[in-house]
């Protein structure tokens, strides 16, 4: 006869990880997961995929997230979204995202409007223009970089038409 005590010796854990599960990485910064069995962290968030072995040409517009495994070529423009480019990745584009991680490698301009992370694993060859940038160890990146606040460009013509009268000599204004 079945007895309820004996299915609970052979039923399996509510809290036990397996291969596919999905758990909390404190440590990755960002957020982030990554797989139980210790593997390479996931996109929890990723509404889109471009997997390894798919390569796209052209321009890419959306305001979802985009985890990007294969290759892109031409512009990647995520409004309101976030793009991983993760370690199989590689994108010789403009990207401009509210957030982007570069797990793989990137050529081109990278404007993350609240941040930009780069895994040990990641390649960054071109510009990166954001408020927030982290950096693991490993990591490489190769141009310019700019961190903080966008100043405001209302702000500066403001400033620069308010700022004192300018003095001539011979002819050359200063």
């Amino acid at each position: 006869m079945f007895k309820k005590e004996d299915s609970k010796g052979q039923a399996v854990p509510e809290n036990s990880a397996g291969p596919g599960t999905v758990t909390s990485l404190p440590s990755a910064g960002f957020g982030g997961s990554r797989d139980a069995s210790g593997g390479l962290p996931v996109s929890a968030k990723a509404a889109a995929c471009i997997s390894q072995g798919i390569r796209i040409k052209g321009e890419i517009t959306g305001s979802e997230d985009l985890f990007v495994d294969g290759q892109v070529e031409g512009k990647l423009n995520l409004a309101n979204g976030s793009l991983t480019v993760g370690p199989n990745g590689s994108v010789s584009a403009d990207v401009f995202a509210r957030e982007v991680v570069v797990r793989g490698r990137v050529d081109g301009k990278i404007v993350g409007r609240e941040r930009v992370q780069l895994w040990s694993t990641g390649q960054v060859i071109g510009e990166v223009q954001t408020q927030r940038l982290a950096i693991e160890d490993g990591a490489m990146l190769r141009g310019k970089v700019e961190t903080g606040r966008m100043p405001d460009k209302n702000s500066e013509t403001h400033k620069a038409a308010s700022s004192s009268p300018s003095q001539s000599f011979s002819g050359v204004t200063v």
